[in-house]
């Protein structure tokens, strides 16, 4: 954490694509449709199979030998040599010539895969993280079995909430009252993340690659989008006058749509306890303090923190400073080339979006605030 930043303002590693999602969300289909745009040129596509015989590889439309299955086991667990291998193996052919050219890598998980474990070995491995980046991950959600996936798997929650990029599948079998109750759902659980809805597995590839920050023309990146700030205070205002009689009755702050068309249910809910906020801290934060702060708070609740982005103005650096971390796993520091210009990131003051389970916001407040001197702002 103590490392200085890098300038990343022409990261030309090779981006890698994450595409995550409960068993039948449709990731089979979405990733054949993808292969056959032109977009897609110089890519390479991963494939985790989970079990005695893979079947998902015979689905997928041949990418000559790009396409290569990891059917070891799930990626989260013993498969991650696999991973580590893979990976080595493809930039060593492109270097050899033996691809024409390798620009990206997509890397389709299990229906019960965890995120977490994959981004840090894209983050951890010296081989793999001076060669390849984590352009972002992105969660299939099947529109028709959401509401009931995320009330019953843990895995489906921590999918959508280490999200980039949610892409609501199958929204051509749900009617309106579904989609809208999905789409109400998640935005509580990753309120920052794009939301994306597609039809018979159609989808542009825009929707899918660029959710970081940094591109390899060192193109200024979309720092609101990125966030998703506004969207994590706009899902943490009080209520509007009119749902204040369903607050009181237990029904989360919704349309009366996406309320009424959540199946009932008595089993506790698994994303219950998964929250959003943000922190802004008005003055300059010294870099050493503030990640002496941030280590204690992963070491301590690192484990119920799914997601952190910010953008931290550093004592003595005149450019803005990427915080990201996963879990315990924080992404090596980088500073972009130049402070955005359009309101509010023209302040300069720093920001911390936290997705978290289980984790009061006041605990995140109390140790950052004792390192740092200076008690972050929470108001909307």
């Amino acid at each position: 954490m103590n490392a200085p930043a890098q300038s990343a303002d022409a990261d030309r590693r090779i981006p890698v694509t994450l595409l995550t999602g409960f068993l039948g969300a449709g990731k089979t289909t979405l990733l054949n449709h993808l292969l056959r745009q032109p977009q897609m040129a110089g890519s390479a596509v991963l494939i985790n199979e989970f079990g005695a015989v893979g079947v998902d590889h015979h689905l997928v439309e041949k990418v000559d030998e790009r396409l290569v299955v990891l059917d070891s086991g799930c990626i989260c667990c013993s498969v991650q040599g696999d991973l580590v291998r893979a990976l080595k193996a493809l930039f060593m052919r492109a270097l050899r010539r033996e691809l024409k050219g390798l620009h990206r890598v997509l890397i389709e998980t299990t229906g019960l895969a965890d995120p977490a474990p994959v981004i840090h070995t894209l983050m951890a491995e010296p081989f793999l993280s001076e060669r390849y980046r984590l352009d972002g991950v992105v969660t299939a959600v099947d529109a028709t079995h959401a509401l009931d996936q995320l009330a019953a798997h843990n895995e489906a929650v921590r999918q959508v909430a280490m999200a980039d990029r949610l892409l609501l599948t199958k929204c051509d079998l749900a009617d309106a009252a579904q989609r809208q109750a999905v789409g109400a759902r998640l935005a509580l659980l990753n309120p920052g993340a794009r939301q994306v809805e597609v039809r018979g597995g159609a989808v542009v590839p825009d929707a899918v690659f660029g959710c970081g920050l940094y591109d390899a023309t060192g193109k200024l990146p979309d720092v609101a989008a990125w966030l998703g700030e506004e969207a994590i205070r706009a899902a943490r205002r009080p209520p509007a006058l009119g749902t204040w009689s369903r607050a009181r009755a237990g029904v989360p702050a919704r349309s009366a749509a996406s309320a009424d068309a959540a199946p009932a249910s008595d089993r506790p809910r698994h994303d219950a306890g998964v929250t959003s906020f943000v922190l802004r801290f008005e003055q300059p934060l010294s870099w050493y303090e503030f990640s002496d702060g941030l280590a204690l708070l992963l070491q301590v609740y690192g484990a119920r923190i799914l997601r952190i982005k910010g953008l931290l103005n550093v004592a003595g650096d005149p450019l803005p400073r990427v915080l990201q971390c996963v879990q315990h796993s924080v992404y090596p520091p980088a500073s972009l080339p130049a402070w955005p210009d359009t309101p509010p990131y023209d302040d300069r003051r720093s920001r911390l979006v936290f997705i978290v389970r289980e984790l009061a916001q006041d605990e995140v407040v109390s140790i950052l605030g004792s390192f740092t001197g200076q008690a972050p702002h929470t108001g909307a």
